[in-house]
């Protein structure tokens, strides 16, 4: 099957792609406005497949294009794994020019360490990283209590 690999992120598909974040275990009930807004301030590679147009793969960076960068939402539909599609989307954004001064990226994983070895990914020491968890009423599709009246 043909694809092409993309950084015009006016090809992605956003309901498509809320659809599937949704239901993974990193973004599980994310709201489509938030997916959006992540989008919006992201640099994004999408995998399509010629015949159908349809999106089949995606993966974003944070970044803040000089010196760090956090690879995430990385996902390809089922049907499509096993022609390479990850690999050629994480070459796509390892050619990005905005990227090429980076001293780290990161990424967090729960089940695919050995795609992301074979970029020169490693674990980090335990004790050197910390992280702080979002409310997660602020970001799942729950309604957001207005701030001013509390309902």
């Amino acid at each position: 099957m043909p694809y092409t690999i993309t950084l015009d992120p006016a090809r992605q598909d956003l309901d498509a792609i809320h659809k599937v974040l949704a239901g993974t275990y990193w973004s599980s009930d994310i709201r489509r406005e938030v997916v959006a807004e992540a989008f919006r301030n992201s640099i994004v590679v999408l995998a399509i497949d010629d015949a159908s147009g349809e999106t089949v793969g995606f993966a974003r960076v944070v970044t803040d294009r000089a010196t760090f960068a956090w690879l995430c939402d990385v996902f390809v539909l089922e049907g499509h794994r096993g022609h390479g599609l990850s690999r050629r989307m994480l070459e796509e954004l390892e050619r990005h020019p905005s990227l090429q001064t980076l001293r780290r990226w990161c990424l967090a994983t729960r089940d695919a360490h050995g795609l992301y070895e074979k970029f020169g990914y490693r674990p980090v020491p335990a004790d050197r990283w910390m992280e702080k968890q979002g409310a997660k009423e602020r970001w799942q599709e729950s309604p957001v209590p207005d701030a001013r009246t509390g309902s």
